[in-house]
């Protein structure tokens, strides 16, 4: 939400910057410079990305709008949650998950954190992490390598709407280089004619060159950097996860396998110790 809020500030800040020294909004109103830059724009978009990678920076930029679903409460709701399942294994043994990861939104442990049973790939990674584990065939330091590969892959297809944004952005001035260039061919056509006309050509080709720049610094370069802000505490939730289950692997007890859990959260989010510590106290007590 604040990076739109940002985003219309600089819009409105710029007009009226514009308009104070005697600018006319009219003049920048060139329907023909929309067109060949925003097709340009789209065209590059398209041929660069494809059907899914659409689809994809279209949710990622509807997701911009909202507010993240990762905060210190669903942080302190994950742990409580890893706690509660390591207690299971701890006093039914391994087999005692199975019916936890196999039917995860029938579990009456993952059905207390809704934020988790949402984010469905982190479902699929605690419960196929959790059934390698019942396995017994793959040992801790081959897991870690194996959460490690399915997290860098995650992470790369997250990052391709902002990846798409940002070159998009980084394409716009040279569009409006091209924008204006058109537009210079016209005037040039005009030269000996009526000089009014000759500047108004040139002020529309000038246009193209600001639309260039001030769509690439001003929309999409703060968009795309506000869809990788977005990533990261989706990384930490996943992170949360991934340490958890490396210690629970290593046979650490709960209590440690959360802590690791914990120290993957940055401090602007991260539950101090005493407060995980009452948070489990309280969920042993209900």
């Amino acid at each position: 939400m604040f990076a739109i809020i940002g985003i219309v500030l600089g819009v409105v800040l710029i007009m009226v910057g514009y308009t104070m020294h005697g600018g006319q909004i009219a003049v920048l109103i060139q329907i023909s410079e929309f067109i060949v830059i925003g097709g340009a724009g789209l065209g590059i978009f398209v041929a660069s990305n494809g059907k899914e990678g659409i689809q994809s920076t279209i949710k990622a930029t509807i997701g911009v709008l909202k507010p993240s679903p990762f905060n210190k409460l669903s942080f302190v709701e994950l742990l409580k949650m890893q706690y509660a399942l390591f207690n299971v294994a701890r006093k039914e043994g391994l087999l005692g998950l199975e019916k936890h990861i196999e039917k995860p939104e029938e579990s009456e442990v993952f059905k207390k954190n809704p934020v988790f049973l949402a984010n469905h790939h982190a479902v699929d990674f605690m419960c196929d992490t959790l059934k390698v584990i019942l396995t017994g065939a793959v040992g801790p330091h081959d897991l870690s390598e194996m959460m490690e590969i399915d997290l860098d892959i995650a992470h790369r297809e997250q990052k391709a709407p902002a990846d798409a944004v940002q070159n998009l952005g980084d394409a716009m001035p040279a569009v409006g280089i091209v924008a204006a260039v058109l537009g210079v061919i016209i005037t040039m056509g005009k030269i000996g004619g009526d000089p009014a006309a000759i500047g108004h050509s040139v002020a529309a080709a000038l246009v193209g060159t600001f639309l260039g720049i001030f769509l690439a610094y001003c929309i999409f370069y703060p968009m795309a950097k506000a869809m990788e802000a977005q990533l990261f505490p989706e990384e930490q939730y996943m992170n949360c996860i991934r340490y958890a289950l490396f210690s629970f692997a290593r046979g650490e007890s709960p209590v440690t396998c959360v802590e690791f859990a914990r120290r993957n959260i940055a401090p602007s989010m991260r539950p101090s110790f005493t407060e995980v510590e009452k948070a489990v106290k309280d969920k042993d007590a209900a």
